[in-house]
């Protein structure tokens, strides 16, 4: 008789890694969370990317005028490329929360865009910008790092 109470039915023992896995074979816990939440962030960033877009092509004081800029453009066409760039990304983000195979390396390619495109936009909105690309390498991350099934065994 061992010292040890059995697990109740439907509970894992601690030794047991079949409590990470979904019945459909598919992973969970922390890293099919990380990967959730990285959908939901996508899906708000490309929101709020359009919206930013949005108030830059409107041109009015959203964003303040500033002098000369390497990368100069005009408000309109930051805002075009912020519309397009966040549609993209909120496409991603959506396909992510529905688990399509493709949006895994989409959203780690549109991520990565939506970093640069921050980047770049960082005398327009610096707090903001900078927020924005925090969020993005935290979905690079979780994205890169989630390990499927199948390379597992």
């Amino acid at each position: 008789m061992s010292q040890h109470a059995e697990p109740p039915p439907g509970r894992p023992s601690q030794g047991d890694a079949t409590w990470s896995r979904r019945s459909d074979g598919r992973p969970g816990g922390w890293a099919a969370g990380g990967v959730v939440f990285a959908g939901v962030l996508l899906t708000l960033n490309g929101a709020l990317a359009v919206l930013q877009g949005i108030a830059a092509i409107a041109e009015d004081d959203v964003y303040a005028r500033i002098g000369t800029y390497v990368y100069e453009m005009s408000l309109t066409g930051w805002g075009i490329v912020h519309v397009v760039l966040g549609a993209l990304v909120l496409v991603t983000g959506y396909g992510l929360l529905k688990d399509m195979a493709w949006a895994r390396v989409a959203g780690i390619v549109i991520a990565s865009l939506s970093l640069v495109a921050q980047f770049l936009f960082l005398p327009y909105a610096p707090v903001w910008s900078v927020i924005m690309m925090a969020i993005d390498v935290f979905v690079i991350w979780a994205l890169a790092s989630r390990q499927d099934a199948t390379s597992r065994v």
